[in-house]
């Protein structure tokens, strides 16, 4: 579904990424972790054209991004769906508005059929009492889901969470994991989550990656990254007092 073929990105004299090698299937929730400034965020914006990089390839389907032009690359990033990490609403649109704002701008559809689809996704991500509110009169959770909702609007095949728990207590990111899980099922699209949080990544991945100084030193399944060896992920895992996946179940059930 998406691949990066030796891909390295730099920021000055900063290698960021450094030929990063890898393959994401089709239905899978590919989730990316490490540090502050790993480059995670870095990552997922290759996907979607909004950095490329200073060598190597990046495959969405067939199509080659990094060479994609016109037609080619409007069709890879049609593909795409965006939770950014504030949700990214337009202030000065209701939480409806904003849902229906990707639906006026990439269809033809009347009207509405537009409110209904809008108002569809606001169902499911349980947001149906909140159409007419402005995002500034709505919790920070609240704004996460509708910046989903909006995500989704068009069906795409594939959604990317760009730190989707950041700011949210325990309890409201624990929701937003539960959802993103759920949306995979119900809609079945592939899933790329970037994420600090080991909490969210072990309890929604079907692999994890660890970006470490430019590349994934692991790239594993919940239960094996939980046992891996590399200094990284052993630190990574203390810093956030996880020692196995009861840890990981136990804050869900909360």
């Amino acid at each position: 579904m998406i691949r990066f073929s030796h891909v390295t990105k730099r920021f000055g004299d900063r290698k960021v990424l450094d030929d990063l090698d890898f393959e994401i299937a089709k239905g899978e929730t590919f989730v990316v972790v490490g540090p502050s400034g790993a480059g995670k965020s870095v990552t997922i914006r290759h996907m979607v054209r909004l950095l490329t990089p200073d060598s190597g390839r990046i495959y969405v389907g067939d199509d080659c991004i990094t060479e994609a032009h016109g037609r080619t690359l409007a069709r890879a990033l049609d593909r795409f769906g965006v939770l950014f990490q504030s949700g990214a609403l337009l202030q000065w649109l209701s939480v409806l508005d904003n849902v229906c704002l990707p639906l006026r701008q990439k269809t033809r559809l009347a009207e509405g059929e537009i409110l209904r689809i809008a108002r569809e996704k606001l169902a499911l991500v349980g947001l149906s009492d909140a159409e007419d509110l402005l995002p500034a009169n709505i919790s920070g959770g609240m704004r996460k889901r509708a910046g989903l909702a909006r995500a989704i609007a068009t069906e795409p095949e594939i959604v990317l969470y760009d730190e989707p728990t950041s700011g949210l207590d325990p309890i409201g990111s624990r929701q937003i994991d539960r959802l993103i899980d759920s949306l995979r099922q119900r809609l079945s699209v592939t899933s790329v989550v970037v994420t600090h949080d080991l909490y969210s990544a072990l309890g929604i991945g079907s692999r994890i990656a660890l970006l470490h100084q430019g590349r994934f030193v692991t790239c594993d399944p919940p239960e094996e990254f939980i046992r891996s060896p590399h200094p990284a992920a052993r630190s990574f895992l203390r810093a956030q007092g996880i020692d196995s996946m009861d840890d990981v179940r136990k804050a869900f059930e909360k």
